[in-house]
């Protein structure tokens, strides 16, 4: 485990400065400063595709305590683009660690920092908005602040950013049903969690998850019972092909469900606007009301995207009625969209939330009813 703690600097472009210590790999990175209000599941959140370019402050205090295993990682790198925490562990306490945070962060060269008051930060951007930001640590630390935030300035921002080609796989793998194959979903790849098609499976479901840049005609090729859109990083506002393809699937009346990501093509190919939220919703435990059953869920999120679709009342579309039927009570923030003429639904958050909450896990159960309902 690495112990020698060096001073380290963050910068964000507003100018706005914190000093702490060298924490993960020493170096520089750039990205998108967002937090996450998660109290577990550092994991799943360093590996999820979602999160690529970004720079992830914990508002948990204490980060690092149960290490690091190789089972519980959602794609096979971290993603984040930098890592900030307050008071990282001495050292891992649990029976499935096989190593340290930090060393793993180190061994795939995130930068960090630590010893940083987060909670000041964490306020600093709800009032100001996520922005880009920079950590600086070794050598890179004692360069002239103006230089560093000029470092910070030059960094490619989020809106306009296409990322979920960089991310998803570059081949067509095979997921299989476990137990008797009751279906067949054609899973696009935008950022996948590898939870997900897990999920599927154990459904029934024969998991074919495809490339981002897969087109009307491969899925028609497929002839697949349903169709999956998946979480990812990025605009959704530069997702056109994505959104073309989901128009295809929606004129074919195939089944669809769209997690995140997803949600927000889906909204794209139905005519609704996206925009970027000042700060996002980032964390394993946002309120979300499912408005056809009137039930609260807990549920995991990270997105800095949403859909501009009207809460009152239903929409005319070029593929019939939509209405929004999830929201986030926190905000207001639309959280998910039914299609009522087609076979079609999306949520904005992650019901296979792995390391938890499971509230919303019967969502793939609606997915499967749909598929069944087709063949009825």
């Amino acid at each position: 485990m690495l112990t020698t703690r060096e001073p380290a600097v963050l910068v964000l472009e507003d100018g706005r400065t914190f000093t702490g210590r060298a924490y993960g790999h020493r170096g520089t990175t750039v990205g998108e400063a967002v937090f996450s209000t998660g109290m577990t599941g550092y994991q799943e959140t360093l590996t999820d595709p979602s999160y690529h370019r970004q720079v992830v402050v914990m508002t948990a205090p204490h980060v690092g305590n149960t290490g690091w295993n190789d089972e519980d990682d959602e794609s096979s790198r971290i993603w984040v683009a930098g890592y900030v925490v307050r008071d990282p562990s001495i050292r891992p306490s649990n029976w499935r660690s096989q190593r340290s945070l930090e060393d793993e962060l180190d061994a795939q060269g995130v930068v960090g920092i630590c010893d940083l008051d987060t909670r000041a930060l964490t306020r600093h951007l709800r009032e100001r908005g996520a922005m880009r930001v920079g950590i600086f640590s070794g050598e890179a630390a004692a360069a002239p602040r103006e230089r560093l935030l000029t470092t910070v300035i030059d960094a490619p921002p989020m809106a306009g950013a296409s990322l979920a080609e960089e991310v998803a796989t570059s081949e067509a793998y095979v997921v299989p049903a476990v137990g008797e194959r009751r279906f067949t979903v054609a899973a696009v790849d935008l950022g996948i969690k590898s939870m997900t098609p897990r999920m599927m499976a154990e459904r029934g479901i024969e998991v074919h998850v495809l490339p981002a840049t897969t087109g009307i005609e491969d899925i028609r090729a497929l002839s697949p019972d349903g169709v999956f859109l998946s979480n990812g990083p990025g605009d959704p506002s530069t997702a056109e092909r994505q959104a073309e393809l989901v128009r295809g699937v929606l004129a074919d009346r195939t089944p669809y469900f769209g997690i995140c990501f997803g949600n927000q093509i889906l909204g794209r190919a139905l005519g609704f606007g996206t925009y970027k939220l000042k700060y996002g919703h980032r964390g394993i435990n946002q309120p979300v009301m499912d408005r056809t059953t009137g039930k609260v869920e807990v549920t995991a999120h990270n997105h800095g995207f949403a859909v501009d679709a009207p809460l009152d009342r239903d929409s005319d579309t070029p593929f019939g009625r939509v209405r929004v039927s999830h929201v986030c009570l926190n905000d207001d923030v639309v959280e998910g969209l039914e299609c009522l003429d087609v076979p079609a639904f999306s949520v904005q958050y992650h019901p296979e939330a792995a390391a938890g909450p499971h509230d919303a896990s019967y969502l793939f159960d609606r997915f499967v009813q749909l598929m069944e309902g087709r063949g009825a």
